[in-house]
């Protein structure tokens, strides 16, 4: 950081913001980097609460950094650090499920598309995400810190018990993995589970799945009674496009007995397009 390096904002963290703090200077710097260089990008932080990530991004030479904070703690006392009077660091005290993420990295002379790093808070973590994925070309790569069983969901694969909705709908536009895990002790206050970062790299234009509001729907469907035959976890959905179940997964090469934990992603994908042109 230019100029003097201020303190990290004391404060207790709220159970009801889903905080838990990190302060331990390698793990910032390896969640800051997680997902590749941060130098010259602009970059979005949710909930940076007392600063440690914030710190470590702009260390790493973020070009310009993007903090949304809903806890007015902090969000006031990181708009007095250097790089926030200079115009490299932008705090924004709102709800990060109501910003237009495309204007707003405009308005603040940004690059698309942006990197989003964040030890994200744990109520709000999975609702952020699915819409992150469903947003345009605004959005780069991602690193985000989650509950460890919140992260295998999203990087899970066909047959694994993790593999959901979630996957379905992340593997559709990104690759994904887990870069590493951390124990409750390394937050402050612990949570109960441990936690992990998910790294999510864009696909290129011409491997990715655009229609991910049926996707979701098809996979919603599928995994809603998971321990049914995909012909009758789908016959719903089905009946209110006017389809029989078990033609419209014949007609896509799928076994009408198989279960959805066995789709590929092409099969959700095949899927998706049959009941979108029905």
């Amino acid at each position: 950081m230019t100029g003097d390096t201020p303190e990290l904002t004391p404060g207790r963290a709220w159970k009801a913001l889903g905080q838990h703090f990190l302060f331990d200077p390698d793990i910032l710097r390896r969640t800051a980097l997680a997902a590749g260089p941060v130098e010259g990008r602009t970059v979005i932080e949710v909930g940076p609460g007392p600063g440690g990530l914030t710190r470590a991004l702009l260390q790493e030479g973020a070009g310009k950094l993007i903090c949304v904070e809903a806890d007015e703690r902090f969000a006031i006392a990181l708009e007095d650090w250097p790089e926030a009077q200079e115009g490299r660091l932008h705090i924004y005290q709102r709800d990060a499920r109501k910003i237009n993420w495309s204007s707003l990295i405009e308005e603040v002379g940004g690059a698309a598309p942006a990197m989003i790093v964040a030890n994200l808070p744990y109520n709000v973590g999975t609702p952020l995400l699915i819409d992150w994925l469903k947003t345009g070309d605004w959005r780069g790569e991602m690193a985000l810190m989650f509950q460890k069983e919140v992260a295998e969901r999203i990087v899970a694969g066909p047959g694994s018990p993790h593999y959901g909705r979630l996957a379905v709908i992340t593997h559709a536009v990104c690759d994904a993995h887990i870069a590493f895990t951390l124990p409750p002790g390394a937050f402050q206050p612990p949570p109960k589970v441990d936690s992990a970062v998910a790294v999510l790299t864009p696909l290129q234009p011409d491997q990715r799945f655009e229609d991910l509001g049926t996707l979701e729907k098809v996979s919603t469907a599928a995994f809603g009674q998971r321990r049914k035959m995909l012909r009758a976890s789908l016959k719903p959905l089905a009946k209110t496009r006017g389809l029989d179940a078990t033609d419209w997964l014949e007609t896509c090469g799928i076994d009408p007995t198989a279960r959805a934990e066995t789709l590929t992603q092409e099969e959700f994908r095949s899927l998706a397009r049959h009941l979108a042109t029905a």
